[in-house]
């Protein structure tokens, strides 16, 4: 039968989440970064979640679908609650900004070779690219940076180094979509003035991927700001 039901445009997507905790028939998965639709027959068409999305994703639309099924949704329901599945089945979603200047214990920790401590320099969450909100509130006037995962395990310094002062947005440019980086990137510079953006990379080829992705949005956005690129070699040393 025809009725309305949502409608999710990937391309649109950020990954956020926000539809997901809307969603009070648990209607809305991530896939791969991406809201999706589990079933029709789990959507009741309302929309609770179209005032959620930052980035209009979601419409209502009316097309052929299973009809709503209460008793679905209750047993969807009560597995979503004994598993306290969040969005990606974690909390790391949730936006927080770390302040460093007031929290001087947070991340504290203890070499006990020589008693140096080694602070976090994080300051904010989550850093994943594919989970930030482009519309995060860390995001407004930001220096950014951007860096290939495994720069942080090659770099020792890294902390230190590159995310002092920064905010961090990490992903993987060999087993991630770099279209999708690329407007995911493009959407944070049309959306928050961002500052500068700094790009730290292994050697391998791979992760010329990131580069481009940050090269292309700033194009696509038309926002052309101060850039840095830094490679890592995978002996840990800078390039």
């Amino acid at each position: 039968m025809k009725r309305n039901i949502i409608s999710i445009d990937k391309d649109k997507c950020n990954g956020c989440g926000l539809c997901i905790s809307a969603c009070h028939e648990g209607a809305i998965e991530l896939a791969n970064g991406i809201a999706k639709l589990v079933s029709d027959e789990y959507c009741d068409g309302l929309g609770d979640c179209l005032p959620q999305c930052p980035t209009d994703a979601i419409k209502i639309v009316e097309r052929d679908a299973a009809n709503y099924d209460v008793k679905a949704v209750e047993i969807k329901k009560s597995k979503i609650n004994k598993k306290e599945n969040l969005p990606c089945g974690c909390p790391g979603t949730m936006e927080k900004s770390i302040n460093r200047n007031t929290n001087t214990n947070i991340g504290r920790v203890s070499n006990e070779t020589n008693g140096e401590v080694v602070n976090s320099q994080l300051n904010q969450w989550p850093v994943q690219l594919k989970l930030v909100n482009s519309s995060a509130g860390f995001l407004k006037g930001a220096d950014i940076l951007i860096a290939a995962d495994c720069t942080a395990y090659a770099y020792g310094n890294f902390h230190k180094e590159f995310i002092k002062g920064r905010v961090t947005l990490i992903g993987c440019p060999k087993l991630d979509d770099n279209d999708y980086y690329r407007d995911k990137i493009s959407d944070i510079l049309s959306k928050n003035n961002i500052k500068s953006i700094t790009v730290v990379r292994m050697e391998v080829p791979c992760c010329t991927g990131i580069v481009n992705s940050v090269k292309e949005a700033m194009l696509k956005a038309k926002v052309i700001v101060p850039y840095k690129e830094i490679t890592i070699s995978i002996n840990g040393v800078i390039m």
